[in-house]
């Protein structure tokens, strides 16, 4: 039977193979729809595709894909967070120096800064024994005659506000911050750099 059926009829196929309109004729029948162009109804059911849907291949290449962006995500959100530490870090570094140049012009007193490069800490006028963030190396570059010891480089301030200079490096990866020290004027500047191999 072809497109003789009307729209919204249904062509009831009986458990014995026979057809007919209207009502089933035993509780095995199944209502199947028909369509009012010419397709032949008996075979609607066999040649059906199959429901549309995604392979577990397909969700696999999906979750790795997912993966590998999370992945990606994390490693830069952790040197976005590394870097933000270590420049936090230099400005802590120059804001201590330019407290105790302050503190120098104020009491009218010559003051030290003290740099120590084996526990990556520095003491400053106000500040004592300030450690540096884990994975930081720092060096300092100042008067050879005015250090303390082998491992403790140190920067004085005077009264007139002027300094023995010298610059204190921060090293983190390819990265380096520079805190420079003006002799003249003890001006103190952070210049972010990447480190030439």
């Amino acid at each position: 039977m072809k497109s003789a059926i009307p729209q919204g009829d249904f062509l009831t196929v009986v458990g014995n193979g026979k057809e007919g309109i209207g009502e089933a004729a035993s509780s095995q029948a199944s209502a199947v729809p028909c369509f009012p162009f010419p397709i032949s109804c008996r075979g609607w059911r066999r040649g059906r595709r199959r429901a549309s849907g995604f392979t577990l291949l397909e969700m696999l290449v999906v979750i790795v894909l997912i993966g590998l962006a999370a992945v990606a995500v994390s490693i830069s959100v952790t040197q976005g967070l590394a870097s933000a530490r270590v420049r936090a870090a230099s400005s802590e570094l120059a804001g201590a120096l330019r407290a105790t140049r302050a503190q120098a012009i104020v009491r009218g007193q010559e003051q030290v800064f003290d740099v120590d490069t084996r526990a990556n800490s520095y003491d400053g006028a106000k500040q004592r024994n300030v450690a540096l963030p884990r994975g930081l190396q720092a060096s300092i570059t100042s008067a050879k005659e005015d250090r303390p010891n082998d491992h403790t480089g140190r920067i004085r301030f005077f009264p007139d506000g002027s300094s023995t200079g010298g610059r204190i490096t921060l090293k983190a990866g390819r990265r380096e911050w520079h805190v420079n020290v003006s002799w003249l004027t003890g001006e103190v500047r952070v210049v972010d750099t990447v480190a030439s191999r």
